[in-house]
């Protein structure tokens, strides 16, 4: 509350500056750039073992960029790693939401990686 609302001078210069940062100097320079339709990129990183020491290991991920820009992005399954789900995303520019659907669509039905969920009470740790 003290640093103010959504109204406030360095709120809203702050989000110009990210907006501009993923709009404008990321995602649809990358498009341009490379002439593309979409960008791809693993969803996140493999699923971390609980540590109940030291807490998660989250090695990062790929909604940021689309998130903080506005922009449509969808994950799909693109399978598994050491018995736990993976998944990749597809992000693109504004308004382009048809777009991903059917290259996330395309994906899908090319790769069959979508599985039924299941629960692991251990996994297997290879060296």
């Amino acid at each position: 509350m003290a640093k103010g609302g959504l109204d406030a001078p360095a709120y809203r210069d702050a989000l110009a500056t990210c907006r501009r940062i993923a709009r404008d100097e990321g995602i649809d320079a990358a498009l341009a750039k490379h002439k593309l339709d979409a960008l791809v990129a693993p969803t996140g990183g493999p699923a971390w073992l609980t540590d109940l020491v030291n807490g998660d290991a989250f090695s990062g991920s790929s909604s940021t960029p689309a998130a903080v820009a506005g922009y449509p992005s969808i994950t799909v399954p693109a399978g598994h790693l050491r018995g736990l789900p993976i998944g990749i995303s597809f992000f693109a520019g504004a308004f382009a939401e048809a777009t991903i659907l059917g290259i996330a669509f395309a994906y899908e039905q090319a790769t069959r990686r979508r599985a039924k969920p299941r629960f692991l009470a251990t996994i297997a740790l290879t060296a």
